[in-house]
């Protein structure tokens, strides 16, 4: 299961445009949690939380326990992040909450290791990766953090494959095509490039 951060944050008062653009006077960033059979919760949170947050892999499928100052802790998942158009920083954040029970849709990160004992790559093989993320559905109790796979003996022309990731219990993928391909050992360039001139080489003898 995914890792839960804590985090916390102020109650709002006020939905709409003047608020939250009073809520960003303030320092801080406006956001909403909705979901969950529940009337939807206005809060503001430091906008220090939020950027570390999107910046570390895998915020997509981490779960939140929010805990709103003088109120409830909700368990959530960030669902969107608006940025300002020019300046790059967090507007607003949109959190779905999470009941037991639930089925959610959610994008997990894969994480690679072993590259650098993979005989293909060694060999110059390329390391082509398809899918830095898997769209799966899992219950909210047993969200993975990551799926992980262990490249080290991977030859070239070798791939990975969903079958080969770890931590895949409990989750569907949404890919329609069974087995799909998530990273591949690619023959070197140049080999490639040889390749096409013994052909041509060939095919004008």
């Amino acid at each position: 299961m995914s890792k839960i951060t804590s985090i916390e944050a102020s109650a709002r008062a006020k939905a709409g445009k003047g608020a939250a653009r009073a809520t960003r006077r303030a320092g801080l960033v406006p956001g909403v949690i909705y979901g969950g059979k529940k009337e939807p919760a206005l809060i503001a949170l430091d906008p220090r939380i939020v950027i570390k947050g999107i910046q570390a892999s895998g915020w997509r499928s981490r779960v939140y326990e929010i805990k709103i100052e003088g109120g409830a802790t909700e368990r959530a998942l960030i669902r969107d992040i608006q940025l300002h158009p020019v300046k790059d920083t967090p507007e607003h954040v949109d959190f779905m909450r999470l009941a037991a029970g639930q089925r959610v849709t959610v994008e997990v990160s894969v994480h690679f290791s072993g590259e650098e004992k993979s005989p293909g790559i060694k060999r110059g093989g390329v390391l082509n990766i398809v899918r830095h993320t898997v769209e799966v559905e899992a219950d909210a109790e047993h969200i993975p953090e990551f799926f992980s796979v262990d490249l080290s003996t991977l030859d070239i022309n070798d791939n990975v494959r969903w079958e080969d990731l770890k931590g895949t219990e409990n989750v569907t993928p949404l890919v329609h095509v069974p087995n799909f391909v998530i990273a591949t050992v690619a023959a070197p360039s140049v080999d490639a490039a040889d390749d096409a001139e013994e052909s041509t080489e060939e095919a004008a003898s």
